[in-house]
């Protein structure tokens, strides 16, 4: 019987069943299996319900969805362009920090890429960067801000660490803490991505005869465009301000936030019509409803994992075979790799943070450096075939077929790769703004 319904799974997931319903199905037998009443079902699945962080989730996409819909990624790209165009290189770092501060405020890396992309992408070039090397940007950089407040990839995984809390025995992980945690990371990651621009479009490089020509500095379009996102400069201040000052906990900063974005862009400048608003809060709490049901879920196979002691047997598997920490995260990151290669970041992430965390604390490692690993990993993940999600938007996006574009990001991959790997072994960088 259980084998039967363990192949029914398997069949169902091969032929595309949703994510949750096979999450549920797991979950249902495993507990059948160990004779547990499913009545239990109900109950992990209602405990989410005690997640006080879990207002910050809707809030936060709201607010998303809003700056996406409006002009918010042409001021942003105006705004960077005036304060870095001058700089060596200075259009590469331009992309790299509108890309990077535009998901971070909206949350999502494909949507990044659409938004800004039309703007970046034509700017490269006409700035005399070779076609190729622009694209590559472009999309690698469609997921630079994931590791930034108010990150949704950082603050599910905070959920799901919270929920595991118990059963391990360990103090909660705090979703300030994650966001503390993912600043030096992300920069490690930007400067990294510039300094290789820089030396890409040297001078006498074989893909350009010249070096790229700096952008002359002009006082005057830095002040317009200041003064052009005069109303959403704040944001990261009231965001990162309200949070990291204690002042407000992370829902009551997202309440803020996404009332702060709803004034902004309805009514001072008056870009999204009220007309439009069921429409964007629609589209944004479906994809918020399709998170929660696979976050209850994943709290049931969670708890089914724990009862039936996976956990443990696979950490005296590891153990076996794996004798030293960094040798754990070496089998860490290219597992995570490969996941984010196959997988989207909230499936890896429901799926194998209950098998992963238990685990990666019997190694001494602290479970929110191994937040910043897992996301850091899966951001990689966005540019890695066959289902990097940025590469089918950029294809889409740009008319370039999957082949050329992943070509193209290879380089930067590499180098995203190499900072991944001083996140891992060094933990200071992710957990000195924490400790």
């Amino acid at each position: 019987m259980i084998l039967i319904g363990a192949l029914v799974l398997v069949l169902l997931a091969l032929l595309g069943a949703p994510l949750f319903a096979v999450l549920l199905g797991a979950a249902a037998l495993g507990f059948y299996a160990l004779g547990s009443p499913l009545a239990v079902l109900h109950i992990d699945i209602y405990q989410l319900a005690d997640s006080v962080v879990l207002m910050a989730l809707p809030l936060f996409t709201f607010a998303g969805f809003l700056l996406s819909e409006s002009r918010t990624a042409d001021r942003l790209m105006r705004l960077s362009q005036a304060a870095f165009g001058w700089m060596p290189g200075g259009m590469a770092f331009v992309a790299l920090v509108a890309c990077a501060f535009f998901t971070a405020l909206t949350g999502g890396s494909g949507v990044t890429i659409v938004a800004l992309g039309a703007l970046l992408l034509p700017a490269l070039v006409k700035a005399g960067y070779p076609q190729r090397f622009s694209l590559g940007l472009v999309t690698s950089s469609g997921s630079l801000g994931l590791l930034l407040v108010p990150s949704v990839p950082l603050l599910i995984y905070g959920i799901i660490a919270q929920q595991l809390s118990q059963q391990l025995a360990m103090p909660p992980v705090e979703i300030v803490d994650l966001y503390l945690a993912g600043v030096g990371p992300a920069l490690l990651m930007v400067v990294l991505l510039y300094l290789y621009c820089l030396w890409a479009t040297r001078a006498g490089d074989a893909n350009t005869a010249t070096a790229v020509p700096r952008q002359p500095f002009s006082g005057a379009e830095l002040r317009a465009a200041l003064w052009d996102a005069r109303w959403e400069l704040p944001l990261p201040l009231v965001v990162l301000g309200g949070v990291f000052s204690g002042f407000l906990v992370v829902s009551e900063a997202a309440a803020v936030t996404a009332l702060y974005v709803l004034i902004v862009e309805v009514w001072l400048y008056r870009e999204i019509p009220l007309r439009r608003l069921p429409g964007i809060t629609r589209e944004a709490m479906v994809m918020v409803g399709g998170i929660l049901l696979i976050l209850a879920v994943a709290q049931a196979f969670a708890d089914y994992l724990v009862y039936a002691e996976v956990p443990e047997r696979l950490f005296q598997f590891i153990q076996t075979h794996v004798h030293s920490k960094i040798a754990f995260l070496i089998l860490l990151n290219i597992l995570l790799l490969v996941l984010g290669a196959l997988l989207d970041i909230f499936a890896a992430l429901v799926i194998m943070v209950p098998l992963i965390l238990p685990v990666a604390l019997r190694y001494g490692i602290d479970p929110v450096h191994l937040g910043i690993i897992f996301v850091a990993n899966m951001q990689i993940g966005y540019i890695t075939p066959p289902v990097g999600m940025n590469l089918f938007i950029a294809s889409y996006r740009f008319r370039k077929s999957i082949t050329e574009l992943f070509a193209a990001t290879i380089p930067f991959m590499l180098v995203l790769i190499v900072a991944l790997l001083a996140i891992t072994y060094i933990p200071a960088l992710s957990l000195w703004l924490v400790r």
